[in-house]
């Protein structure tokens, strides 16, 4: 029974929340433990049978014993960002993952992040370029570390249902957007079929036309 760790799950229902719903509906008998931060979604989460912890992913004394009740064959999905990128919070994870050799990790930042940040337009470098480096310094961190991962950059995430049309690019500039629950379907895949090859890749959907 796969055991996953997910960080980045909010009342928003974001990637990590469909990463969670999709996950759940695929594989029932997988194990779900997430963190969140708000007390009352704990408590729906809860209701769903996921084993949910309210608090902070920096802190790491906290980090850590989420690792260890997850246990070292736990794979973890953190889909952490926002306006900062969430660095601190990365760092905090990885190390703890490190600490209680889990050895699995799918790191979700963006497009522009680490070596396609040239392809980043200046408007967008002075709009969340901030955010972009933070995250750029999760993927150097978790490329450092002795973790079996993979990164996912997507580029604009949107709402929408499912069109099993996004696709992975290595190392190729791409552009455009992404439905979240495409997303999460290439995230889940990935961790079924354990597919952690220590790259980072461009995530777009090819069918949904780019507009500015």
């Amino acid at each position: 029974m796969k055991t996953l760790l997910i960080f980045g799950v909010s009342p928003k229902l974001g990637t990590g929340y469909q990463v969670l719903q999709l996950a759940k509906q695929t594989y029932p008998n997988w194990r779900y433990i997430v963190l969140v931060r708000d007390n009352e979604f704990a408590k729906q989460l809860a209701n769903q049978g996921i084993e949910t912890y309210v608090g902070d992913a920096t802190n790491a004394l906290l980090v850590k014993s989420l690792c260890e009740v997850a246990g070292l064959d736990a794979t973890i999905v953190t889909t952490l960002g926002g306006e900062t990128g969430n660095y601190k919070a990365q760092r905090v994870i990885i190390d703890c993952a490190e600490q209680t050799s889990i050895k699995q990790m799918i790191l979700v930042t963006s497009l522009g992040c680490g070596d396609s940040w040239p392809t980043l337009s200046t408007k967008a470098k002075q709009a969340f370029g901030y955010a972009v480096r933070e995250k750029s310094l999760a993927e150097l961190w978790l490329q450092t570390s002795t973790l079996n991962f993979v990164i996912l950059r997507p580029g604009g995430l949107r709402d929408g249902e499912m069109t099993q049309h996004a696709e992975c690019y290595y190392q190729q500039e791409v552009h455009g957007f992404v439905y979240r629950i495409d997303l999460a379907k290439i995230i889940v895949d990935e961790i079924a079929a354990n597919q952690f090859d220590h790259r980072a890749y461009s995530v777009v959907d090819p069918s949904l036309k780019v507009t500015y």
